[in-house]
């Protein structure tokens, strides 16, 4: 019985250190759906644009004008992907600025989140 529980509680340490955890921003964002949505890298550089318009990563709120040099020191060999998490209700206008601010900064791996439908 005992190499049972041995097996058991390894299995269980390998599930525990493997496991990906994903930050949650603590914003609440209603997202689109779309019949082609994946789930979320969990490598990705994530922006959120709430209903007031406000980008924030990580919890903190930047302009677009700051996306550039942000982008530039948490990701200087520009390998990462970047996972846009824009509420339905934000105007597409703004989605394009930071997709652009991001592409300004050197990346080319943009994505927009949906939730599957």
């Amino acid at each position: 019985m005992s190499p049972l529980i041995d097996m058991v509680f390894l299995l269980l340490i390998f599930f525990m250190v493997t496991a990906v955890f994903t930050k949650d921003s603590g914003v609440t964002i209603n997202r689109p759906t779309a019949q082609s949505a994946r789930p979320l890298d969990a490598n990705a550089i994530f922006f959120t644009i709430d209903a007031n318009g406000d980008i924030k990563h990580a919890g903190q709120p930047y302009t677009i004008a700051q996306i550039p040099n942000l982008i530039a020191e948490i990701n200087p060999a520009k390998k990462a992907p970047v996972t846009i998490i824009a509420d339905k209700s934000v105007p597409t206008g703004l989605t394009i600025q930071l997709i652009d601010a991001c592409q300004l900064a050197g990346l080319e791996n943009i994505a927009i989140a949906a939730n599957k439908k």
